[in-house]
């Protein structure tokens, strides 16, 4: 008996994707991957700008001593007054009388004093350094590392004691950007004008600039010894200045608002080669809150200063003396890179 014959039925073939569902795929996969290259060169580009240390000058220090020795040198051909050579008066430290809160010798004095004001969530805790020299060019500025350059950051206190600092707070955090005019102990590094200024001069007095309006070397000329580029400035002859709530500083991609409530740091004159240096703890609940742009003038208004300026705040706000740094940066005793400090010596 013959066995049936079963006919298996054929295999189905799903047709085709439509011309218009692969021109839709391909269009998807082209834009994912144009996403993922545009945020690979966004992020190479982001890490080149603020976080690859660019060395433009790998010894400040050598770097600094050559053109004051230069300087003192063509003066001297000329017949004009010589500018001062890089190093500065000190004082053997068996010879200075120190605290835990000041240090005092034939050429600087120094106090430590910290305020608190307020209570609860209203608290603000803050340190006054009132330094007292008798040569402005005692009070000197130092970068990351002995080096000059974008993104090269050391803490406050590393680089205080590199440069056998005896106080120091942070500085305008000039590796951050590319503009600004920049004279550190009488050497120009940046003639950018960009901002408002703060110049230092060697007659120990300070005064505020509008940096768009000169050069490094009319700056130079007319005696000054140190620039900083940050701000907004807070006093003009002992007034608050109008609009410093408003102000932004920076506005360029990975900037943070310097208004509302912050830790702050900065520094003014209250005569001439005597100054006075705020750091304000924020951003600590029941510890310090920070404070405003305002309060921040105020307190150096009640300090009697003539002049004030803002520098970098945030976490980078360090005071620094006698081995220690002073404040609580952030309420977690952690200190922040930062790319310069203004420090007194030993």
């Amino acid at each position: 008996m013959a066995l049936p014959i079963t006919t298996e039925p054929p295999a189905t073939v799903p047709p085709p994707p439509a011309p218009r569902r692969r021109k839709v795929v391909r269009i998807v996969l082209a834009a994912v991957l144009a996403v993922l290259l545009v945020a690979g060169g966004v992020a190479c580009w982001a890490l080149d700008r603020y976080v690859i240390d660019h060395v433009e000058i790998a010894d400040v220090a050598a770097y600094e001593a050559s053109v004051l020795a230069s300087s003192s040198a063509a003066a001297t051909e000329e017949g004009e007054n010589a500018v001062a050579p890089t190093t500065t008066a000190t004082t053997d430290t068996a010879e200075a009388a120190v605290t835990g809160d000041s240090y005092v010798t034939d050429t600087t004095a120094i106090t430590i004093t910290e305020v608190t004001t307020g209570s609860g969530s209203d608290t603000v805790t803050y340190y006054v350094a009132d330094v007292v020299l008798t040569d402005a060019t005692l009070l000197r500025s130092a970068f990351a590392n002995n080096q000059y350059g974008t993104n090269i950051i050391e803490d406050t206190s590393e680089i205080a004691v590199a440069n056998d600092a005896v106080f120091a707070i942070n500085g305008d955090y000039y590796g951050f950007r590319t503009t600004g005019i920049l004279i550190r102990n009488g050497v120009v590094y940046r003639d950018e004008g960009a901002r408002t200024g703060l110049a230092i001069y060697r007659d120990g007095t300070m005064a505020i600039y509008d940096e768009t309006t000169t050069t490094a070397d009319e700056l130079l000329a007319a005696g000054v010894w140190d620039t900083l580029s940050f701000g907004p400035a807070l006093l003009e002859d002992g007034a608050i200045v109008p609009g410093i709530e408003d102000i932004e500083v920076d506005t360029n991609f990975g900037n943070h608002s310097i208004q509302g409530t912050q830790p702050r740091t900065g520094l003014g004159m209250i005569d001439v080669n005597h100054f006075v240096f705020v750091v304000v703890d924020g951003r600590s609940p029941g510890y310090s809150r920070g404070v405003t742009m305002t309060e921040f003038a105020e307190i150096f208004q009640d300090l009697g200063a003539r002049v004030a300026y803002n520098l970098d705040g945030g976490g980078s706000a360090t005071m620094y003396f006698n081995g220690e740094v002073v404040n609580d940066p952030l309420g977690r005793g952690e200190e922040r890179g930062v790319s310069d400090i203004l420090y007194v010596g030993w």
